[in-house]
């Protein structure tokens, strides 16, 4: 036996046991330092607008919104929220339209003026797709599929915003100094606030399920 190549094979082995376990820690500290948004169950921690609350429906653990315009406000002790980095797995159905706010705040009914939208859409006529910060950085191809679970990521630190799918980062925005309302209708400001699911129209039907978020340093 070449006891040469036998010390050098164990040395090897060693070493890149020793690297996988470096690698997968840091990863699994981190996702366990998130906090679940969504129990699975009940819609406890959150609030449905007045208007058309049955556009929302809790099916194997997702939260499921298909019906006329409904927003799904998440109102738990964790709120309010201004520096994060948030989670969510999603499924869009084709044709479907949908979108997470954040540093918004509860309305009865309407599109929610306060915060940002974060787009819900793979195949939906409306050109800005998802992962597109609504109206201020649009995406036109977040390279995923109807019918198939994704990972939105919402990060906002100070006035930096990153949106990510899967890991890839398909938004970087830094919100200018002092900026002011877009409109009456919608301000897309950072403040701070709460997390918003939407039920965009009838003929839209999303799945969103395992939101969670950790809260980041101010």
């Amino acid at each position: 036996m070449n006891w040469k190549f036998v010390f050098v094979g164990s040395l090897l082995a060693c070493l890149t046991t020793s690297s996988i376990v470096r690698a997968e820690t840091p990863a699994s500290k981190t996702e366990a330092d998130f906090v679940s948004l969504f129990d699975g169950e009940t819609m406890k921690g959150w609030k449905i607008a007045e208007e058309n609350p049955d556009s929302w429906v809790i099916e194997d653990g997702s939260l499921v919104c298909q019906g006329d315009r409904c927003h799904l406000f998440y109102v738990g002790d964790l709120a309010p929220f201004k520096n994060f980095h948030f989670k969510a797995d999603v499924m869009t159905t084709p044709g479907s339209n949908s979108g997470i706010y954040f540093h918004t705040s509860y309305q009865p009914e309407g599109w929610p003026k306060q915060g940002y939208e974060c787009q819900v859409n793979v195949s939906h006529k409306d050109p800005k797709k998802t992962s597109s910060l609504y109206n201020v950085e649009n995406v036109a191809d977040p390279g995923v599929k109807d019918n198939e679970w994704y990972t939105q990521e919402i990060i906002v630190e100070g006035r930096h915003i990153v949106l990510k799918v899967n890991g890839k980062t398909m938004v970087d925005y830094t919100e200018p100094e002092n900026k002011q309302p877009e409109s009456e209708q919608f301000a897309r400001r950072l403040g701070e606030g709460t997390f918003a699911l939407q039920a965009h129209d009838p003929k839209s039907k999303v799945m969103i399920r395992n939101l969670r978020v950790k809260k980041l340093a101010e």
